[in-house]
């Protein structure tokens, strides 16, 4: 088959700076000749070499900082390369930063005609598109308002719709198929499905594991800006998974709460454990008002959900979330930290996170409670823990339903 992607010995590196750089030019002048502005150099990406042939999509997984957006934009001509080279053949399509040009004061039509031209088409071509492009982002009765009322959703798909008009012949995809709801985040993946029938090289970046296992021929593991192992797909990400798994096991709790609450949990990946593991769950723990961990709870207590992490480098403003479901999958109650200030922009190494109860009301049963850790955009799960944590609610006399709410019945004479 045609080539289409050829990189080789691809090498990019960085500069990282000390914390105390100066911000102004008079700061800059002061501290002239005492102080060096360059702390060290960095290597995002080291010999890095692969082909691509038309036709095929290939996954790049890793860690945050691995160097897969890295190696995404130098494939795709945005930056310079320190060492090696990259060869590319046909029109470049890239779902990178969707939106990065659309305006809010602009309509949605205006922005079509804008966004497809920076992006590589002709102001005919996107007009002879634009008809799909509306249709395909299902905005046909906002497509003349202006940007700035548009949801964050609606600017999505918008921008999504016009990448996937351009008819490339390669495709950069980076994080971004979380667009819109569940029947549209299908509808984005038949495009791109499409787009391989018809001989379009993709080149993914996701740390959705099963997205890349399902839609692509083969991975890229990326560690430490190296290709850690490049093969067939479901081989290299189970390499990968086995790696962070034993990576966390390799860790022990700090929390003799923490202890007691997980003793006895199986935890394993892809069956009741989701997530990139960049940041970890290393303990749950369930305590009633008194502070203990218990497997019970009588109906109208109070529960404390302690959920204890760890994250190997910083990471910027994640979610923690948790979600209370019935056997039966029903939903009963779910939160989480998005509309909260949280105490600190980055989070590194170990900490807990306590969400508090003040009652819970819920009928006698068995109940999961669901906990995971967010990207801050909610476009993956850093760590999601399914049905691992139950608890049983009890409460005297017989009631339907799933809720118990506290009541009374009053008895009067009506005249």
């Amino acid at each position: 088959m045609e080539e289409t992607i050829r990189v080789e010995g691809l090498s990019k590196k960085f500069s990282r700076y000390r914390g105390d750089r100066p911000w102004t030019f008079q700061e800059l002048f002061s501290t002239a000749g005492r102080t060096s502005l360059k702390r060290d150099e960095f290597w995002a990406l080291q010999d890095v070499s692969f082909s691509m042939s038309a036709g095929r999509m290939v996954g790049i997984i890793g860690r945050n900082g691995a160097g897969k957006s890295t190696l995404l934009r130098l494939v795709g001509g945005v930056g310079e390369a320190d060492r090696g080279r990259v060869i590319t053949q046909g029109r470049i399509g890239a779902l990178i930063d969707l939106g990065a040009g659309f305006h809010p004061d602009l309509t949605g039509r205006e922005n079509v005609f804008i966004n497809g031209v920076i992006s590589g088409l002709t102001r005919r071509e996107v007009a002879m598109n634009f008809d799909s492009i509306v249709a395909f982002a299902e905005l046909e009765d906002f497509i003349d308002s202006p940007l700035r009322i548009y949801s964050m959703g609606m600017q999505m798909r918008l921008a999504f719709s016009v990448a996937v008009h351009i008819q490339p012949a390669i495709l950069l995809i980076d994080e971004v198929l979380a667009v819109g709801d569940f029947a549209y985040h299908n509808k984005c993946l038949e495009r791109i499905a499409q787009y391989k029938a018809q001989g379009c090289a993709i080149l993914l970046v996701s740390h959705d594991t099963g997205l890349v296992s399902k839609l692509c021929d083969e991975v890229i593991w990326l560690d430490g800006g190296k290709i850690a192992a490049h093969g067939e797909a479901q081989t290299v990400v189970s390499k990968y998974l086995a790696e962070m798994e034993a990576e966390t096991r390799r860790r022990t709790p700090n929390s003799d709460v923490a202890q007691l609450v997980t003793a006895g949990i199986d935890l394993k990946l892809n069956e009741n454990r989701f997530g990139s593991l960049e940041m970890q769950i290393e303990a749950v723990g369930l305590l009633n008002q008194h502070g203990e961990a218990i497997r019970e709870l009588k109906n109208g207590d109070a529960l404390t959900i302690l959920i204890d992490y760890f994250t190997p480098g910083p990471i910027t403003a994640p979610i923690f979330g948790a979600t209370i479901t019935r056997q039966d999958g029903l939903v009963c109650w779910e939160g989480n930290t998005q509309a909260q200030t949280l105490p600190a922009k980055y989070f590194q190494e170990r900490g807990r996170v306590s969400l508090f109860l003040e009652r819970l009301d819920l009928a006698p049963g068995k109940y999961f409670i669901d906990v995971g850790i967010y990207h801050h955009d909610w476009t993956y799960a850093y760590d999601y823990h399914w049905h691992v944590y139950s608890i049983e609610i009890s409460a005297g006399g017989s009631q339907k339903g799933f809720l118990l709410p506290p009541h009374a019945w009053k008895f009067e004479e009506r005249l």
